[in-house]
C-alpha cells in the first residue's frame, strides 16, 4: 500500500522509465532496467533484486489492462529517509509502481523553441532520470501554450543538451550527430539503440557537442524517444529547419526492423493446452 507520508512520493525521490509495449512485449526491457539500476544507485534508491520477477508482473499488468500496444511507465519510489519521512505500512525500502496508457500520436513533425540554462551539465545527477519532473513539464506546457510542441534545453555552455523527454539528432549528408552525455542529456534508450545496435551502410552516427547554429543549419533535425521513434523537427523558434529526411527515413526503417526482431524474440510462448 502507498502512504501519504512516503518520502519518495513527497520529494520525488525515485527513478522511472517509460517503455514501449509492442504486441504485449516491453521493448528493450533489459536496457531500461540497466538504466534504472544505474540511476537508482546514484540516488540511493533501493532497487528490487529480481528484474525477472518485475518483468513478469509487468506482463500481468499489460494483459489485465488489454494494453498490448501501449506505453508503460515504471517507477521505483524510495520509502525511507529524510526529514519528512512518514509511516511506511509495507515496511519495504522502495515500492514499484507501474501503469499503462494509450500511446500518443505525435504527428508528422515537431516545432521546438529554446530554454537557456535548462541543463547543468556539470551536476553529478545530470543524465539521471529522476522522478521529480515538474520543471520539464512546466517548460513543455509553457511552450505548447505558445504554439510549440517541445523545447530544446541548452546547458550552461549554451550547447544543445536534449528536449524535456527526447534526445535530439542532426544530420549533414550521411553523418549524424547527437549531443554527448557530457552535455547534460539523458541516455535515452532509442538514442542508445541507434548508437550501439542499428547500422545502416554509409551512415555514421557520432556524439559531439552541438550549438544552436549547427542545429539550425543542419540538413536534417530529428528527436528520438520511446514513444516517438525518430520524429522530424520542422521548426526551431521562428526558423524552419531541415531540408531533407533521407537519413532519418533510413534510420527509422532500420530501427523499426530492430524493434520487430526484438519483439519476435521475446514474445511469450503460448500456454500449453
Amino acid at each position: 500500500m502507498l502512504s501519504a507520508g512516503q518520502v519518495g512520493l513527497l520529494s520525488g525521490w525515485g527513478v522511472f522509465s517509460t517503455l514501449r509495449i509492442v504486441e504485449g512485449v516491453p521493448f528493450a526491457f533489459e536496457r531500461h532496467w540497466a538504466r534504472l539500476t544505474r540511476d537508482a544507485a546514484s540516488l540511493r534508491v533501493p532497487m528490487p533484486p529480481d528484474s525477472e520477477a518485475v518483468r513478469r508482473k509487468l506482463l500481468e499488468l499489460i494483459e489485465a489492462n488489454h494494453a498490448q500496444h501501449s506505453t508503460l511507465r515504471l517507477v521505483i519510489v524510495r520509502n525511507r529517509g529524510g526529514l519528512w519521512e512518514g509511516p511506511c505500512p509495507s515496511g519495504r525500502p522502495s515500492d514499484v509502481i507501474a501503469l499503462t496508457a494509450n500511446s500518443k500520436e505525435w504527428g508528422s513533425g515537431v516545432k521546438l523553441e529554446y530554454v537557456k540554462n535548462a541543463r547543468y551539465a556539470a551536476n553529478e545527477f545530470a543524465g539521471t532520470k529522476i522522478l521529480s519532473w515538474a520543471m520539464n513539464l512546466t517548460w513543455m506546457e509553457s511552450a505548447q501554450a505558445r504554439g510549440f510542441d517541445e523545447v530544446i534545453l541548452l546547458n550552461e555552455r549554451g550547447e544543445v543538451a536534449e528536449c524535456t523527454s527526447a534526445n535530439i539528432f542532426i544530420a549533414n549528408g550521411n553523418r549524424v550527430a547527437t549531443p554527448p552525455l557530457s552535455a547534460g542529456c539523458l541516455p535515452g534508450i532509442t538514442r542508445e539503440v541507434l548508437l550501439e545496435a542499428v547500422h545502416v551502410p554509409g551512415i555514421e552516427i557520432v556524439e559531439k557537442a552541438i550549438l544552436p547554429a549547427e542545429l539550425e543549419s543542419a540538413d536534417e533535425v530529428f528527436i528520438t524517444s520511446t514513444t516517438r521513434n525518430l520524429l522530424p523537427v520542422v521548426r526551431v523558434a521562428q526558423k524552419a529547419v531541415g531540408r531533407s529526411e533521407t537519413v532519418r527515413t533510413a534510420l527509422d526503417k532500420a530501427f523499426s526492423e530492430y524493434v520487430n526482431r526484438y519483439v519476435a524474440e521475446h514474445k511469450p510462448l503460448p500456454a500449453a493446452r
